[in-house]
């Protein structure tokens, strides 16, 4: 029981760490459309009731880089301006799914027809589940009163800075902790490895088992493909895969309790049968033309230990090794969001009690003529175009700031790639799991950082890269069952063939 409950702790504590930047990012967006654009500017910027609602729902939830809890405060905004519940859904469902960073990630690790072809019926699904919702389940939108427009200069950016902290205080985050325990939950009742033939290609029902499992986990968009990822490489199945990524990353237990409450268990249970049915059936129709060629199917499968039981009957020290495991995992960027995320608490409360929000919107300038000197006064289109604008530059930003160039990937790999090497000599089983990722990832990232600085790797570079990789995949099999002669084999074979890759990217 000891390991069970240590176990739930670590998932819940590890999917909090991973959802740090993304709900960080899903509260300045809910507190931009709540401060700057208004009710009125977040109908219009969702397509207000016209036919455009559903396409740019799913087009900006393809462009906002937030996981399917960073959607639930956005989603709330957009529900308080009276847009309507399937495009508030349409919405919710692709935001998590898709981000520019993603993609191009995903590009590396299947064919980028599959990435387009997910992309693709990603659309299609939220377009018709949205469609079908508006004409049997939607209510009477509940649209909240208009707010007094922000003032200009300095104090519009802090307000919206206050709001940001408020929104930390807000019914969202604890719909958003629900989600993460729901990760906590599902661990408590899947065992160590129970998933890792639960997605086979022969497996009729692996789509469906998925859609059992995926619903009540927490996936971000990058642990999403990274899981896609290894089912390709592996040969399992397409429909299992497309199932994880609409359902397990775009929904979560949160979610569909935040669904319940504002629409009611008759509309919640009508749109969760009704999204199944439709994941189900796109998954099953593309199990068959979207299997990787020249791929031999495996009879088991890594990517889904991150949903079962970390630590197996008997394990000690428990404490240290759920800290630990925590601080291998954690990113940079986690870290520093978590930060900010803790430091907004206290903030928005203060905010909340002294009413400073109030205090700054009552002292805003009368007229454009009463403003002061420094402030810029900018009509809602305007604000509206340059928040647009914004996003996709902070999108096209992120996308060089993740794939670094090709020189400092390389530095990297080679203080990867020697920290892995001591750990399979020494049979540190620990260190080769924790080292592993990281260079594969480094991996993906070096392809990617090639084609956005228009250096394209050549097909000698790639028959390197690929050969890296299966030595990997062998070290992984080797330490699996703690094979100590075949693990110092695989490992001097990886050695060699890292020198050689670097070689080739030097030439």
């Amino acid at each position: 029981m000891e390991t069970i409950i240590w176990g739930a702790i670590l998932r819940f504590a590890s999917a909090a760490v991973q959802a740090c930047p993304t709900l960080l990012i899903g509260w300045l967006t809910a507190a931009i459309l709540e401060r700057v654009l208004g009710r009125e500017g977040t109908f219009k910027l969702f397509g207000g009731s016209t036919w455009r609602s559903l396409p740019q729902a799913w087009f900006l939830g393809m462009l906002l880089p937030v996981c399917s809890l960073g959607a639930l405060p956005i989603m709330y905004q957009m529900r308080k301006s009276g847009i309507s519940g399937g495009t508030i859904l349409a919405f919710g469902l692709t935001a998590p799914l898709f981000n520019p960073i993603s993609v191009l990630f995903g590009l590396t690790l299947a064919t980028p027809t599959t990435i387009i072809v997910f992309c693709l019926c990603s659309f299609a699904i939220v377009t018709l589940a949205g469609t079908i919702w508006d004409r049997l389940f939607e209510s009477p939108a509940q649209t909240a009163a208009q707010l007094p427009p922000s003032p200009f200069g300095w104090r519009r950016v802090l307000i919206v800075f206050l709001s940001t902290a408020r929104q930390s205080l807000d019914a969202p985050t604890k719909y958003a902790f629900l989600g993460l325990a729901g990760a906590a939950i599902l661990s408590m009742f899947l065992p160590p490895g129970i998933l890792q033939r639960a997605a086979n290609y022969d497996d009729p029902f692996a789509p469906l088992t998925m859609s059992g499992v995926a619903t009540f986990a927490y996936v971000t968009p990058m642990v999403a493909i990274n899981n896609i990822a290894s089912m390709f490489e592996h040969g399992n199945s397409v429909g299992a895969a497309f199932t994880l990524l609409i359902l397990g990353t775009g929904v979560n237990l949160g979610m569909l309790a935040w669904v319940g409450v504002h629409y009611g268990m008759r509309r919640l249970l009508g749109w969760s049968l009704l999204l199944t049915g439709i994941v189900l059936t796109f998954g099953y129709a593309l199990n068959k033309p979207l299997y990787p060629k020249g791929v031999e199917a495996a009879d088991h499968t890594h990517a889904f230990d991150a949903f079962c039981q970390p630590f197996l009957p008997g394990t000690e020290n428990l404490p240290h090794l759920v800290w630990q495991k925590l601080n291998d995992q954690a990113r940079p960027e986690e870290l520093v969001a978590l930060a900010l995320i803790t430091a907004a608490f206290p903030i928005g409360w203060i905010a909340l009690r002294a009413g400073w929000i109030e205090e700054l919107m009552a002292s805003r300038p009368s007229s454009v003529q009463t403003a002061g000197k420094y402030d810029m006064v900018l009509p809602p289109s305007m604000i509206a175009i340059s928040c647009f604008a914004g996003l996709i530059a902070m999108s096209v930003g992120a996308c060089y700031m993740y794939y670094p160039s090709r020189d400092e990937i390389l530095k990297e790999m080679v203080i990867t790639n020697g920290d892995l090497f001591s750990a399979a000599n020494a049979f540190e089983w620990d260190g080769v799991e924790r080292y592993l990722p990281i260079q594969e990832e480094w991996i993906h990232r070096l392809i990617v950082s090639s084609y956005l600085r228009n250096q394209p790797l050549s097909r000698f570079q790639k028959a390197k890269l690929q050969v890296l990789q299966m030595r990997l995949e062998l070290l992984e099999h080797a330490t699996e069952v703690q094979d100590r002669e075949k693990t110092q084999a695989v490992v001097r074979q990886m050695a060699m063939s890292f020198h050689r890759l670097r070689q080739s990217l030097r030439e």
